[in-house]
């Protein structure tokens, strides 16, 4: 059975006050979706999206929408933060090889950031299924594809 992330217990989840920033940069995602949810898109076909993230220790993935059928794998394992849309951040431990399934029904999404908290670097890929999701991809710069060598 496909795990979800409403499976993966946090290691803390709280409602605080967001710090302006971070509080202006979610107002500007609601007003323009922001469809990136990796650092750089690795592959492209009209049925799938294949994204990495890569994030130093400290380094932060600013928010993003989730609005496809996904699923991710930690490569590496680390520790992470996320601020999610309904104004918690959460904390979570992730194990080498750990993966995670997540669908969305029409009109649903998830808008979060993360950020690396761990001593080295952290590394997903997240793989978007464009067939199949009830809703429509988001357009993504042509700045985060990667170029051919």
């Amino acid at each position: 059975m496909a795990m979800t992330m409403k499976d993966k217990p946090a290691n803390t989840h709280v409602k605080s006050e967001w710090a302006p920033g971070l509080k202006s940069e979610f107002q500007r995602e609601s007003e323009r979706p922001n469809g990136c949810v990796g650092s750089e898109l690795l592959s492209e076909t009209d049925k799938t999206r294949v994204w990495m993230i890569r994030l130093t220790p400290g380094e932060r993935i600013g928010f993003h929408r989730h609005v496809l059928n996904y699923f991710w794998t930690s490569v590496n394992g680390g520790r992470g933060r996320q601020h999610l849309m309904d104004g918690t951040a959460v904390e979570y431990s992730y194990y080498p090889g750990e993966t995670r399934h997540e669908t969305y029904a029409a009109g649903e999404f998830k808008v979060h950031d993360l950020e690396n908290l761990g001593e080295e670097d952290m590394i997903f890929m997240t793989v978007e299924s464009i067939e199949g999701s009830a809703n429509t991809p988001l357009s993504i710069p042509d700045t985060v594809r990667l170029k051919a060598a």
